[in-house]
Order: structure tokens, then sequence, then C-alpha cells
């Protein structure tokens, strides 16, 4: 089971980071993160990042501005709404190699990304000619269907009797569709490096596990609009109970906070420093087939406490194929003294 669901983290690519959004997809760690994947081998795992999210004028502005659908001296009424819902599919092969490295399991491993991105935009304005009041509103909808970025991932896990550890090194690869001029998008526009290190607890025979991954985001600027983010901090976390062999159940959560303003030359909206909490259930269900063991999970994040970002909620369904431990169903030779 920890071999498949090692192959649930991949990193899940998100859109630009100017319009209150980040390259790290919050709830991507989950349960079992830091367990070595045994045996080692390849691994596959499929999902299925769907987001639903909304927002104020804080956004909608921000978002406006950098699409050019207004200038940077204006500023959208709090009548404004943003939209946004993209539905990505995340494929992110890995491998995990026998000889250990520093004393744990050295793994590499990449995430390639495509799906839609559908953004609604309200602008709404009002002023005043004399004593005759205006009110104006201009509602766009922009749809992006195209390739995402690229992201490799490079991880080191312990283990010692219940306890794990990890660490971690990722990124983004800016190769995916990106417009400046679109509301939509679905490459990020920018670079970034992310990286950590996490905590499972896991008594097999209790079927109780703990996990929690947190980690710093650099974002590098991007280019097309003179625009940095500044560093973000994430906090992902999962607690599970086995219910049988093959069926575990929990919950999950996540805490993101962009802790440094954001800066360049395009940065017409100030510091827009981000933050928003999420939690949620979550189901998985193991079969193993002879050599193959394939994992089908299920979680969803409902968002709250948001600011200077979209909130809502998102779902990932993620299908995860890895070898099947040869040993785990062979009867234990009985001890005699």
């Amino acid at each position: 089971m920890a071999a498949a669901i090692a192959c649930v983290i991949s990193p899940a690519v998100a859109i630009a980071d100017e319009g209150g959004t980040s390259f790290w997809a919050p709830g991507t760690f989950a349960s079992f993160s830091a367990i070595p994947q045994q045996p080692p081998g390849w691994a596959l795992s499929i999902t299925d990042y769907y987001v639903s999210t909304s927002a104020g004028a804080d956004v909608a502005t921000a978002r406006a501005i950098r699409a050019g659908r207004i200038t940077a001296d204006v500023k959208l009424d709090d009548a404004s709404r943003y939209t946004d819902r993209h539905d990505m599919l995340n494929v992110a092969p890995s491998y995990a190699f026998a000889t250990p490295v520093f004393g744990g399991q050295f793994s590499l491993g990449v995430t390639l990304a495509a799906g839609t991105d559908t953004v609604q935009l309200d602008q709404v304005f009002t002023g005043s000619l004399g004593r005759i009041g205006i009110n104006r509103r201009v509602s766009e909808t922009d749809v992006l269907t195209g390739v995402g970025d690229v992201a490799p991932l490079v991880q080191l896990r312990w283990s010692s009797g219940v306890h794990n550890w990890t660490t971690y090194a990722t990124g983004n690869i800016p190769v995916g569709a990106y417009d400046v001029h679109n509301l939509a998008t679905v490459g990020v526009g920018h670079g970034a490096i992310d990286g950590g290190g996490g905590y499972t607890y896991y008594d097999e025979k209790k079927g109780l596990e703990f996990s929690a991954v947190t980690g710093l985001t650099y974002n590098f600027m991007n280019l097309s609009t003179s625009y940095q983010t500044g560093v973000d901090w994430h906090l992902d976390w999962a607690i599970s109970q086995a219910v049988s062999k093959d069926i575990y159940v929990g919950i999950v959560g996540y805490i993101y906070n962009q802790i440094s303003p954001d800066s360049g030359p395009g940065d017409h909206v100030g510091a827009f420093e981000s933050r928003v909490m999420g939690a949620g259930p979550q189901i998985n269900y193991t079969v193993t087939n002879g050599p193959l063991q394939t994992a089908f999970n299920l979680k969803g994040y409902y968002e709250f406490d948001a600011a200077h970002r979209p909130s809502g909620w998102n779902t990932w369904l993620t299908v995860s194929f890895s070898p099947a431990d040869a040993d785990a169903d062979k009867p234990k030779p009985k001890v005699t003294k």
C-alpha cells in the first residue's frame, strides 16, 4: 500500500502567482508521504485534479491588470468577481532505487500535465458625472486548453519502525501554454524551486497513519510581466485509518501562506501576500494482481480563511501503479525454540 500511495505525492501545476494562486498546489502531499517504496522500482500515478474557486475585487483587479483588460491605475468596484475552474490531468512516472543514498531510499520523478482552464471575470466600474451616477459591468469568459509545465521531483525517504522521514526538492520548468494576454492559463509562466521535508507515523498493526510535509517555494520573475511573487510556505497533512486490508479512510488538510511580498517592475497591486487553508475527506482502495499493485485514491478539500487568493474546493482522483511485494502474501515461517 505504501508503494502505491507514494505515487500520489507528485506535484500538480497551478496557474500564475500574480493572479493570487501559486505554482505549489496545496494538498500535493498526503498519506504515507515519507514511507519508502517497497519494493523499489518503477511506479506511475495518474491524477485528475479539478479546482473550482472564486475571489473578490482584489484578485479580479490583479488578473485584469495582468491581462491588459484595465490599466494599473484602475481599481475595480467591490462587486467585481473572479471565478476559475480548471481540470488538469497529471501523469507522474517515478523510479525508486534499491541502492541506499545517505542511508535512505532515493527516487526520481517528473510530472507532466495537460488540461483546460476556464476563467470568468466580472468587472464592475462605478463613478459619477456631475449628479449622474455611472455603473458599468463588463463580463468576459476565457477558456484555454493545452499542455502544462514540467515539474521534476527528487526525494529521499528513511524508515525506522513506525517512524519515517523524507526530504524532497521539486520545481517548475515553464514550458506549458501561457499567454500574458489571456485570463485563463495552463502553464505558470515562470520558473520556481521548492524544497522541504516531512514525517510519517505508521503503525501497521493498528492501521493508523499520520503524515505532515512542509516546504518553501522560491519563485523566479515572470519575464512576460516583470512580476516576481514572494516566497511561499506550505504545510500538507493527513490522518488515515485502515478499515480492512485493502481500504483506508481519513482526513487531509493544508495550510498555505505567502511569507514575503511580491515585487518587480510589473507589480501594480502591492505586496499581495496570499494565504489559504483547506481540509476534507479521503479514501483509498488497493488491489494487488500478481506483480502489479494498483491503488485508487480520492481526496477533496474545502478551502477557508483565504486572502488575496481564489478559494473554493478541489478534488484529486488518482490511480497509482507500482510493483507488488512478492513476499507480502507468503506464509511467515514458524519460530521454534
